[in-house]
């Protein structure tokens, strides 16, 4: 998952109001002049505050941890955990050079991962508090991590080089090792937080996380249903396995964990022209943008339009085409309703509370969520359980 920046700011364009209480971030009231669109609350879930994942392409962690902040919160542990995204970051580098000299340099080594990263650091290595590791050394530059990947990529490019008849793995491992820490800080075996004593493991064991409770799922068709199989997009470089659904099953689970009171974490494409995070929305309209005029293109962020169709066809042929990559990494933590009853997503980003009106947050319309998702994540009791069934989960 990579990420992308947004420089100007528009109003966002919606107007809400509430059909329950359960409201711990503040959605956005704000009124774009002009614009149509009234939002009903259908469930509005717990998340902590918005985070700015700077300038790296770190999307996967920031993500994976606001889902489990949240997942903190519904277990009753509190909404004072502000967990390190930079020490699961800085756990992975050295995770992904090591398989990408392994595999002779035909691997992924850049900054982008998935959610099973977060899940793999977290039981190979635990878990901090933010105030413990902030992967700065800087404490008031944004996150930038343009000049370590390149400097570990030159690492692993000449380690990996077929023409070395030896490598020195170990030698290699350790110089990986000291970069992240020279970048990032060296990650700290022992801590004192709150007046305990922990190290990092002791510590995720003390929030009360257990990593075997986290599944993913995905809907493709050149992979047989009710099985799981290893996604094939560059991010995945570790072959992390999915379990496969159909896609009105994929559709079930999304809308019963949010329901039941679970977030998920949501992998997607957001290159799509309908996703539009200034105006707070992405949505694909039944109508073709090539097909559109200038006055209906605007239209699109004032007034709700009929969305696309989605099925498993043409879900597959714009995963099979391209058109759908694995972008970006964020958290699904509601549910709305537009005036028409079009029933749309309410997703927290991790670009910040300043690159839209809606503090950080936007609407993605359900149809969107089913065409550009390529997984998500969540606990395996948010799977209702008959689905659980069909794909051999244990609740």
């Amino acid at each position: 998952m990579k990420q992308l920046f947004f420089s100007s700011l528009v109003v966002c364009s919606m107007a809400l109001s509430y059909a329950q209480t359960n409201t711990s971030q503040q959605l956005p009231l704000t009124n774009m002049k002009g614009s149509e669109y009234q939002f009903t609350v259908v469930k509005n879930l717990d998340a902590n505050a918005v985070q700015n994942q700077g300038q790296t392409g770190t999307c996967w962690t920031f993500s994976s941890l606001s889902f489990f902040e949240s997942e903190l919160i519904r277990m009753g542990k509190g909404k004072d955990f502000n967990l390190s995204e930079m020490f699961i970051a800085r756990k992975a580098y050295p995770l992904k050079a090591d398989n990408y000299i392994r595999m002779h340099g035909r691997a992924n080594m850049a900054e982008g991962g998935g959610f099973p990263d977060v899940v793999n650091v977290i039981r190979k290595y635990g878990i901090v508090p933010e105030e413990v590791y902030t992967g700065k050394k800087n404490q008031k530059e944004p996150h930038n991590h343009s000049v370590l990947e390149a400097t570990l990529k030159g690492i692993v490019s000449a380690v990996a080089d077929d023409k070395n008849s030896k490598i020195d793995f170990a030698t290699a491992h350790q110089v990986v090792e000291s970069t992240c820490d020279a970048f990032l800080g060296k990650a700290p075996e022992k801590f004192t937080y709150k007046g305990k004593e922990y190290t990092s493991k002791t510590y995720a064991e003390a929030t009360g996380i257990n990593p075997d409770d986290y599944v993913f799922l995905t809907s493709f068709t050149h992979h047989p249903f009710y099985e799981k199989f290893i996604l094939e997009v560059p991010d995945n470089w570790n072959w992390d396995q999915m379990y496969n659904l159909p896609l009105n099953e994929f559709q079930e689970v999304m809308q019963y964990a949010i329901n039941s009171g679970y977030t998920f974490g949501w992998a997607a494409d957001v290159s799509e022209k309908g996703f539009r995070f200034k105006e707070g929305l992405a949505i694909v309209p039944e109508l073709p943008f090539s097909d559109m005029t200038d006055e209906e293109k605007a239209n699109l962020v004032k007034k709700p339009h009929t969305q696309f169709k989605v099925t498993q066809e043409n879900r597959q042929l714009a995963f099979d085409n391209y058109e759908t990559q694995d972008d970006h990494g964020m958290h699904i933590v509601g549910l709305i309703k537009d005036q028409t009853a079009t029933p749309y997503y309410i997703v927290k980003n991790s670009w910040g509370k300043d690159k839209n009106e809606c503090d950080g947050y936007f609407y993605a319309s359900e149809s969107y969520v089913l065409y550009k998702t390529t997984s998500i994540m969540l606990h395996k009791k948010a799977i209702p359980a008959a689905i659980a069934k069909k794909l051999g989960i244990v609740q």
